[in-house]
């Protein structure tokens, strides 16, 4: 049923919805207390122990949503199980990229980005404007006015002489083959007030949208910070319709993913104008 009714809802005139021709829209991760029962245990696991070496008290049941940033309303969503380091979140998400549509902007944390799942995303036509992680290599081929600056992707699986000549070809500006490499663009700034951690750190945002005049390096830097509604959505989720700290009711798997749908469901019916 969400699948069905699920749609973006946002108009022209709501504010910050969109970027130039790009409706802003975002991934997030946000994970249930299930009840202890054997069934929910196998199906969707105990978060990591806390640093005395206790294990979570109940299970875990993850979803990944994508949904409007100015309406937090959720479009697409995944439930499935909890696993360590973020691996659970980019498996989940996996399932959903092939689902965006071409006038998407879509703003993701740096906890998302692989080869494989960019390539998967940026094929559907959309617009992808995604932290990376500081040990992503990202060479600048051309420097823009913005303060941007063209780079290169290149596949993982592409090692030794042909990650060479893959780069050399960048570098000349050739046409590259998608199987191994895909240019983009980069942006890179600093938050000097910034308080606690991340004060003075380096933030990396790449983007499929290549040329700056569309969308100058100051814009997306703004869009890009425009993701953290997401976390409104979800506090809307788990805090308030759920209530808080509460667990899930359902005993087995099955319904426990039903109820998380019918969050979902209530969630977007409040976000219906």
């Amino acid at each position: 049923m969400f699948a069905q009714v699920a749609r973006p809802v946002a108009t022209e005139d709501t504010p910050g919805a969109f970027l130039g021709p790009w409706r802003k829209m975002s991934i997030d991760g946000l994970e249930w207390d299930v009840p202890d029962t054997d069934p929910n245990a196998a199906a969707f696991g105990y978060p990591g122990t806390g640093k005395d070496g206790v294990p979570a008290a109940f299970p875990k049941a993850s979803a990944v949503t994508i949904g409007e940033c100015a309406s937090h309303a959720p479009v697409l969503a995944a439930i499935g199980p909890c696993t360590s380091k973020g691996s659970g979140e980019q498996s989940l998400a996996g399932t959903l990229y092939p689902q965006l549509e071409e006038d998407w902007l879509l703003i993701a944390d740096r906890n998302f980005y692989n080869w494989q799942d960019w390539c998967t995303a940026a094929d559907t036509g959309a617009a992808l404007l995604w932290r990376v992680k500081a040990d992503l290599t990202l060479d600048p081929l051309e420097f823009y006015l913005d303060g941007s600056y063209r780079s290169v992707l290149v596949n993982p699986k592409v090692r030794g002489k042909d990650r060479d000549a893959v780069r050399e070809a960048a570098r000349a500006g050739k046409d590259l083959d998608p199987d191994k490499a895909r240019y983009v663009r980069v942006l890179e700034y600093e938050v000097p007030d910034r308080e606690g951690d991340g004060k003075d750190e380096i933030i990396a945002l790449i983007t499929t949208i290549t040329e700056f005049r569309d969308a100058p390096a100051a814009v997306l830097a703004q869009a890009y910070h425009e993701r953290w509604e997401h976390e409104t959505g979800n506090a809307q989720l788990k805090t308030y319709l759920r209530g808080p700290g509460k667990v899930l009711r359902s005993e087995s798997p099955d319904m426990v993913k039903q109820e998380i749908w019918g969050y979902l469901l209530t969630l977007y019916r409040f976000k219906m104008p």
